[in-house]
């Protein structure tokens, strides 16, 4: 194709949050279609592609699960195939907990798509997973929106997806607290619990890690430095790998108990050595509260 032409498809689960993503990307310039199906989403490329306008043509579609089933199966090599004609192309996936879906339709009162004849929502939610699980594992990016509010969810579209330059590997380093949960999303996990831990110093419980009397506590362990070093070799090891196999997103979680101390300090820390040789590198705290993505 002549012109540059970037596609996003966002798929996931009725609750998740995939009307929010696709109203940012409306907003950041996208020609958005909701629920389209599978079978047109080709037509609906070349369409874009061959109408009038500027030389990068951008297109976001909603694919849920009230497509066929023989449409979704064949999603998967039919973007195989826009992507061998130049088409630039991502799938997102959203996702979150039963019990949040649960609680999401509670207070809306809205009915799930799948929930008819009176069957119950849990049984709708398993179904829909059940038919999305070919779109799930072609998903390039998986978010998790369990703990996720729509600003955060839309943050995360803007910084991951529309900023991430075409053939580009999109890193996150996102911290978190095990008490709370493990983050559905990541790819690679390492556990800080093992370290020092601030939270017993009566100075700097009230702190975080992006405090410097938090900072200088844990550099001054020698246990810290060392999981630190491992896990930079380890990452500037394997990152260029991922870029080879042209992935597009790689999402590294670091966890401590309460998500506000080792794992936030470790995840910046990360996060600066890495961007002296790769870029885009964010940033992510999940159990800090009013946390965003940052880039730097």
């Amino acid at each position: 194709m002549s012109r540059d032409l970037r596609l996003i498809i966002v798929s996931g689960l009725s609750g998740s949050g995939k009307s929010v993503a696709l109203h940012v990307l409306e907003d950041l310039g996208y020609y958005c279609i909701d629920n389209i199906p599978a079978a047109l989403l080709k037509a609906a490329v070349h369409e874009v592609h061959s109408g009038e306008g500027s030389a990068r043509e951008l297109l976001a579609v909603g694919v849920d699960a009230r497509n066929r089933p023989k449409d979704l199966e064949a999603l998967p090599g039919l973007i195989d195939d826009l992507r061998r004609q130049g088409v630039s192309t991502d799938i997102v996936f959203l996702h979150a907990s039963d019990e949040v879906l649960l609680q999401r339709y509670s207070e809306s009162r809205r009915r799930h798509p799948l929930a008819t004849h009176g069957a119950e929502l849990r049984v709708a939610i398993d179904t829909e997973r059940e038919i999305l699980t070919q779109i799930n594992n072609a998903a390039d990016l998986i978010i998790d929106t369990s703990q996720t509010s729509i600003y955060e969810l839309a943050d995360v579209i803007r910084e991951r997806v529309d900023r991430r330059k075409s053939e580009s590997l999109s890193v996150l380093i996102e911290s978190f607290g095990y008490k709370h949960r493990i983050p559905a999303d990541a790819d690679f996990v390492f556990d800080m619990r093992c370290l020092p831990n601030p939270y017993w110093s009566v100075e700097l419980r009230g702190l975080t890690g992006l405090d410097s009397e938090v900072i200088e506590f844990l550099n001054s362990h020698d246990s810290f430095i060392a999981m630190y070093e491992d896990i930079a070799g380890f990452l500037n090891r394997w990152i260029p790998r991922f870029e080879d196999a042209h992935r597009g997103y790689l999402t590294i979680a670091i966890g401590c108990t309460g998500g506000q101390h080792r794992s936030v300090c470790m995840a910046e820390k990360l996060a600066s050595q890495l961007r002296k040789q790769h870029e885009p590198v964010l940033t992510r705290h999940n159990n800090l509260a009013h946390q965003r993505l940052h880039p730097d």
